[in-house]
């Protein structure tokens, strides 16, 4: 694997492709619903995350996967962004996130969220609970951890509580459709295509690959990686708290399946 990920980054830099932006092809290829930002709305995200990771240190240029909670937004976009705060724009796509109203539902928690291996990832076992919901997902899909965070309860009298907070899939019949639209119990649903593109590249996976360079092994690594110089470590969880949706970002009724 080792050989393979040292011979696609000696392809990249050959290339002149030192800035993460050759990964755009291939997430519009894998991921299947994919959001088209305008460019000034790109722009604006950016400062976003820049501003948001301006008391994170960062000693090099990464993938950060950014995801805005607000209600009538609902999407994650990937962004390569250097400590500087130089960003460039690869991909977005409709998210679900925490929906309040209902016991244990929370409001998914704003901040950046490191990506470790002190909170193990795993992969989904497609089992079905009682309502015959794939909760994670199909089986294999990846379950990203962010370990135990603070967020608003969003039943009874309010208040804080600890969430613990994961990325993952959704059932593939019945809430995957419903990407888009404030759905979960907190966590951030996302959508399959999107968890494979995460995966396979190794976007939220800096920390791993350190501790695979001194000699560490973890199984839940998928064995069809691709990882870039530029793996990361960081979800970041904005709420940008627009008075009307985005064109870009069209409620599920009316999205349609993009490549």
């Amino acid at each position: 694997m080792r050989a393979v990920s040292l011979l696609f980054v000696f392809v990249l830099l050959a290339l002149g492709q030192d800035d993460g932006t050759q990964l755009i092809p291939a997430f519009q290829q894998t991921v299947e619903r994919h959001l088209i930002i305008p460019e000034d709305e790109q722009q604006f995200y950016g400062q976003l995350l820049a501003k948001a990771l301006s008391d994170t240190p960062r000693s090099k240029a990464e993938f950060v996967v950014l995801v805005d909670r607000d209600p009538r937004v609902q999407a994650a976009l990937i962004y390569w962004i250097t400590p500087e705060n130089e960003t460039r724009f690869i991909g977005a796509s409709p998210v679900s996130t925490g929906k309040p109203g209902a016991y244990e539902h929370f409001l998914t928690p704003l901040g950046v969220f490191e990506h470790t291996i002190d909170n193990p990832d795993f992969r989904a076992q497609g089992t079905r609970n009682g309502y015959g919901i794939r909760g994670y997902g199909a089986k294999g899909l990846r379950v990203y951890d962010f370990g135990w965070q603070s967020a608003v309860r969003g039943w009874g009298r309010g208040g804080m509580s600890k969430l613990r907070l994961q990325m993952h899939a959704t059932d593939p019949d019945r809430l995957a459709p419903r990407l888009g639209t404030i759905q979960s119990e907190g966590c951030v649903r996302i959508p399959a295509s999107l968890n494979t593109f995460i995966d396979q590249y190794g976007i939220l996976d800096g920390d791993y690959e350190v501790a695979e360079s001194e000699g560490e092994k973890f199984p839940q690594l998928a064995l069809n990686r691709k990882p870039t110089p530029w793996s990361g470590r960081f979800l970041v969880v904005i709420d940008t708290g627009r008075s009307v949706r985005p064109d870009w970002s069209p409620a599920p009724e009316s999205a349609s399946a993009r490549r």
